[in-house]
């Protein structure tokens, strides 16, 4: 590999006005497509390759899909004649300098005419070191393999164990967070404890594999409506999912969970999906920045700063109907990518700016087969499978590209059938650091040991 110093941007110098997007999620993407066939220098940053579709992620950790399957590379999007001055280059953003009007990243600055900060959020361990070092969170791909990886291993170690506490341990899994994640999370493990690893484990009796689900608030699902809160807990309670509410995670030290009132759960594997919080870029102004977000007005220009934007979860849009901001799910992001295209092109054109208005096209949530909630337009809430089926065909058809959405339905078709979930593969063994029981475990498939 070549050090820092060796390498450049190597961008060509700009005609056009330069916008540069620190972030290729949803907002980033939208805004390139869309900023891409007008007159401007496009150069995004992001430290992947990659664009992926994330409210899938929890299948790639139950087995349900490959990773490739969510994914797509940016330069494959942006491979076309329509996008020829399009830069992307795979670097970490180390800060910005609003005053010169810099990005800095590892290997060299870059002068912006537009900055547009669409970074997302990051997991929020609410300063509990412990758990954040034990825990296995679910933002990226990394970490649903990494929760692959550890599940499985949990399974095959249970099979072998003759101490009945560790296997217990092995098979006991702590959702924290009973969110949109954490609830899609569940269900999936319980239709692999129903339908799949009874067969692959014959030895292990998986009535005893316990999952459960931890929430701090009331309800289940608390960013939806109370009417699909009661739905969802009636369906995770069929699936024999323990249901914790009014529920906190005090610690984990990587085998026993701590809860706030003095109960204990041993386990091996503890998901955090219990908070997320802005991924912030250092040299932002403190006063643009309001509990961990960028405070945005209403065309997303960031407050006290000029030339300077923030799209998607990052952004604090305040308004009446909205005070918190936004939700964190896509359709902000994407929304606000669009109209910020447009918005950048009516600014060098000197026209009006059209200000942002959020089209709330719903919300969704699964459970497993035939089981899903909906929150429609209208104050509409459905159950079941017409919730399930719109579930399925809204998540089609946002995923990016062609073959993720024919390899995906292909994968639903055959699992609809079968049950079968066909990545059940041990990759590369996940060994958390100073686990030395599995590290030895494992170092017998180490050809390098």
């Amino acid at each position: 590999m070549l050090r820092e110093d060796q390498l450049s941007l190597n961008i060509p110098a700009a005609t056009k006005p330069r916008v540069v997007i620190v972030g290729g999620g949803f907002g980033g993407l939208n805004l390139a497509k869309k900023l891409s066939n007008k007159d401007f220098q496009v150069v995004m940053f992001d430290r992947q390759n990659y664009h992926g579709f994330w409210p899938l992620l929890y299948q790639v950790a139950t087995a349900g899909l490959e990773p490739d399957a969510i994914a797509e590379p940016l330069r494959k999007i942006f491979g076309s004649d329509d996008y020829q001055d399009f830069h992307f280059r795979l670097v970490k953003v180390k800060g910005i300098d609003p005053t010169t009007k810099t990005v800095h990243t590892l290997i060299g600055d870059m002068h912006y005419d537009y900055l547009v900060v669409a970074t997302g959020t990051k997991s929020n361990y609410f300063g509990n070191d412990q758990i954040k070092k034990y825990s296995f969170p679910l933002k990226q791909i990394p970490d649903a393999l990494n929760l692959r990886s550890q599940l499985l291993q949990s399974f095959e170690q249970a099979s072998m164990t003759k101490n009945p506490e560790i296997r217990q341990s092995l098979l006991n899994i702590v959702i924290v967070g009973g969110g949109p994640t954490g609830v899609e999370l569940a269900g999936a493990l319980a239709e692999m404890r129903q339908h799949v690893l009874p067969t692959d484990y014959p030895g292990l009796d998986f009535s005893q594999m316990n999952i459960y689900l931890v929430e701090g608030l009331d309800r289940v699902l608390p960013p939806m409506s109370a009417e699909a809160s009661v739905k969802t807990k009636k369906y995770l309670e069929e699936m024999d999912i323990i249901i914790k509410l009014n529920t906190l995670v005090e610690s984990y030290d990587g085998n026993v969970a701590t809860l706030k009132n003095g109960d204990q759960i041993r386990t091996q594997t503890l998901i955090w999906a219990a908070g997320v919080s802005g991924a912030l870029i250092d040299g932002m102004p403190q006063e643009s920045v309001e509990r961990g977000r960028i405070l945005v007005n209403q065309y997303n220009q960031v407050q006290g700063v000029e030339d300077v934007y923030a799209i998607g979860d990052i952004a604090l849009m305040k308004s009446e109907e909205f005070p918190k901001g936004h939700p964190g799910v896509a359709q902000p992001a994407i929304q606000q990518g669009q109209l910020l295209a447009k918005n950048l092109d009516r600014l060098v054109r000197n026209e009006p700016l059209e200000p942002f208005k959020y089209f709330d096209k719903g919300s969704l949530a699964i459970i497993g087969r035939n089981r899903a909630v909906a929150d429609l337009p209208g104050n509409k809430t459905i159950g079941g499978f017409f919730a399930w089926a719109i579930w399925l065909f809204v998540h089609i058809a946002y995923l990016v590209g062609f073959r993720n959405k024919l390899v995906v339905v292909s994968n639903w078709l055959y699992r609809f059938f079968t049950y079968e979930r066909g990545t059940r593969l041990i990759i590369r063994p996940f060994v958390r650091k100073g686990d030395r029981v599995k590290r030895k475990f494992f170092d017998q498939y180490d050809t390098d040991a």
